[in-house]
């Protein structure tokens, strides 16, 4: 039985592989700093008719973001989405400043919001002629929601073009008009204490003909347009095949496919794509996960980082018999390490499933695809089967290390990767389904603290971890081993066990190694440095 939800249910209820799991392609230090306040920002930009004069931005002092938003690229991410450009743009690094030579006046503020979420922005905007306010959070990943707009609250993920329209009255009237009238996939009428407000969503803008009629019709006062900013749009009662692994494994009781064919089928259904689309996306992907090894071991410079070029010295003792033979496991030490090193220099990554877990997966698939001499078709199919691994920890759990600790991000990204590296052996979907769940729960627990607010240690070295444990239980599920533990109810104890870690513990830069004397001085010393 294929699942089915209406638009108003769709959100993080049916994740793309492109838009949650293996992706954002971008720039910066975190996904869900800097890739998710991009799109914040780009959504605000939008919500001002692409006119700005001056922002301010709140963050909840209780929240992540209050002691991490600038060294984790919230801010740097921020103003280049309020300057339209997107996360993959190469001047990410330099929207400060130029921010300030647009002219565009920005505060940032410590301020108590009452936030349920610790990623949350708040901000208020303004040009000469109004004042807009946007409430979002940070989902992670680089997902995002805007959950208010002027005190109006509101659900957009940025996966529907959405058109905004403020009248006095008559919000019922205009929404019955439009669901009745137009092709749209979505109608809501809201209300608060200044008026009323419709947002309507759809595949497309409202063209200027309709939106004149409507403004004419029913008294509109403002209208505002708001476009995605996510590669897969959401849609009225989309419908996928499966959204757990033992609906999966029902699915293919009599098809028999692999796991990245079931990927395939479901991205399909998902996205409305054809199947070459979905190979084709991975294998853009795939690109640039090998473009950015190879900017790694080229050599990396980046003055705001803490760790330097280290994957060069490590190629060269593996090619020169300096190292513990440990064959594949090397090169996928070697490869996480310059994905990890490309990343925190600001080159182009994938994130997969985040920027923080961005060396794993792909180091442990491209790593292991190219010493067993494979084709990047085997890595992007691999990379699917990944994916849908992915897909399931999106749906029931979380890839926020700010809501689960480290194992919704390098843990997510071991599971992944050992579902990968049983699709490139040539094992069955249950074996590397099996391996996924003995990945993840190998890592139930682990803690997100990283050093001086930074994302690269103990990152880099979780990375490498999380690699090392995919291919063990690649090969154990390989073997036959038993998983006891179904991967459904892995995926819901690591949430819960998510949920249980203290907050110090969750990406807050407040616990574990991010306070130790050593941490503490390394930022002093990269403080000093920007200042």
């Amino acid at each position: 039985m294929e699942r089915k939800v209406a638009l108003d249910k769709v959100l993080r209820s049916y994740p793309s592989i492109f838009n949650d799991v293996i992706g954002p392609i971008m720039r910066g230090p975190s996904s869900s700093h800097t890739a998710a306040a991009v799109r914040i920002g780009r959504m605000a930009r939008d919500l001002m008719g692409g006119e700005l004069q001056g922002v301010r931005i709140e963050f909840d002092p209780h929240g992540s973001l209050a002691t991490t938003h600038e060294s984790q690229g919230s801010d740097m991410g921020l103003f280049a989405g309020l300057l339209g450009w997107d996360a993959a743009d190469p001047r990410m690094v330099d929207s400060p400043q130029a921010i300030r030579e647009a002219g565009i006046e920005i505060d940032i503020r410590i301020t108590p919001l009452d936030a349920d979420h610790p990623n949350t922005y708040k901000l208020t905007l303004h040009n000469a002629s109004e004042t807009h306010t946007m409430k979002a959070i940070s989902t992670g990943g680089g997902a995002i929601e805007v959950v208010e707009i002027d005190g109006f609250a509101i659900s957009m993920s940025g996966d529907m073009y959405e058109t905004l329209l403020y009248l006095q009255t008559g919000a019922d009237r205009l929404s019955a008009h439009v669901l009745e009238n137009l092709p749209v996939d979505g109608v809501h009428g809201l209300r608060g204490d200044g008026g009323e407000l419709v947002e309507i969503q759809s595949q497309d803008f409202l063209d200027s003909e309709t939106l004149a009629e409507l403004r004419s019709q029913f008294d509109v006062q403002v209208v505002q347009q708001i476009a995605p900013v996510l590669p897969i749009l959401s849609r009225q009662d989309m419908e996928v095949p499966f959204l757990s692994s033992a609906e999966l494994l029902a699915y293919n009781r009599e098809r028999d496919l692999d796991l990245w064919e079931l990927a395939v089928h479901y991205e399909r259904a998902r996205g409305a794509i054809s199947d070459d689309r979905v190979l084709q996306m991975m294998e853009a992907r795939l690109a640039i996960m090998q473009d950015a090894i190879q900017t790694g071991l080229a050599g990396t410079e980046y003055e705001d980082r803490i760790l330097g070029y280290q994957s060069g010295a490590f190629q060269n003792r593996m090619e020169t018999g300096g190292l513990i033979d440990a064959g594949v496991l090397n090169r996928i030490i070697l490869y996480t390490t310059a994905l990890m090193e490309t990343k925190s220099a600001m080159g182009l990554i994938v994130a997969a499933p985040t920027a923080g877990a961005c060396g794993g997966l792909p180091g442990a698939c491209i790593g292991a695809a190219s010493t067993m001499g494979l084709s990047t078709t085997d890595m992007a199919r691999a990379m699917l089967a990944g994916g849908i691994i992915g897909v399931f920890i999106a749906a029931h759990a979380t890839f926020a290390a700010e809501v689960g600790g480290c194992q919704a991000e390098c843990g997510a990204g071991s599971g992944m990767a050992a579902a990968a590296l049983v699709s490139l052996a040539g094992g069955t979907t249950r074996q590397a389904i099996d391996a996924a769940s003995m990945a993840l729960q190998n890592i139930l627990g682990m803690i997100c603290d990283p050093v001086a607010a930074r994302v690269e240690v103990p990152c880099l070295g979780k990375n490498v971890l999380a690699a090392g444990n995919a291919l063990a239980c690649a090969n154990m599920a390989l073997a036959g081993y038993d998983p006891v533990i179904p991967l459904d109810e892995v995926i819901q104890a690591m949430d819960e066990v998510g949920h249980m870690l203290p907050a110090a513990l969750r990406c807050t830069a407040l616990g574990g190694l991010s306070i130790t004397p050593t941490s503490r001085a390394i930022e002093k010393r990269l403080a000093q440095a920007k200042s």
